[in-house]
């Protein structure tokens, strides 16, 4: 099953959906499509869309998932990565008002370079970027957050 979440900014997010709809209907995604649309009006009878899950609903798709698809937000590819699942990201771009900046566009490209999940920047390629994670081994993600903890106490402290 693929798990797509589109997180739940307010604007919509389109362009992802499409892509992932036209792959259905090229018969290049054959499994089970669970979307988590938030603000995105995307009708397809082709995928189950949900605008929002309960966090309990959201955490089961997320155990049952092969396959997380999702924006850029670091809370949703650091959710996927803590559960271990194969992630493929997409920036929302500010140019077709997905968001009010581009800061997706950095942080997509970070968790890539350091071999975390697989990017999605070209939106026709997405049935490459899917066959990929099929042998795309994701490096573990270690967190940094003791680190800027101790950072920020060290800060207070010398104030």
């Amino acid at each position: 099953m693929i798990f797509v979440t589109l997180g739940t900014q307010d604007k919509n997010f389109d362009r992802l959906v499409s892509a992932i709809d036209k792959e259905i209907k090229n018969g290049h995604i054959k499994e089970k499509v669970v979307v988590q649309s938030g603000s995105t009006n995307f009708k397809s009878g082709d995928m189950e869309i949900v605008d929002y899950l309960s966090q309990e609903d959201f955490e089961n798709y997320m155990k049952k998932c092969d396959l997380l698809i999702t924006h850029g937000g670091v809370g949703s590819i650091l959710t996927g990565l803590s559960h271990g699942k194969k992630v493929i990201a997409a920036a929302r771009l500010s140019k077709y008002k997905e968001h009010i900046n581009d800061h997706q566009v950095q942080i997509v490209k970070e968790f890539a370079k350091n071999g975390y999940i697989l990017e999605l920047e070209d939106f026709s390629k997405l049935n490459e970027v899917i066959k990929k994670s099929k042998n795309f081994k994701p490096n573990k993600y270690k967190s940094n957050t003791q680190n800027m903890i101790k950072m920020i106490e060290d800060y207070i402290d010398n104030i």
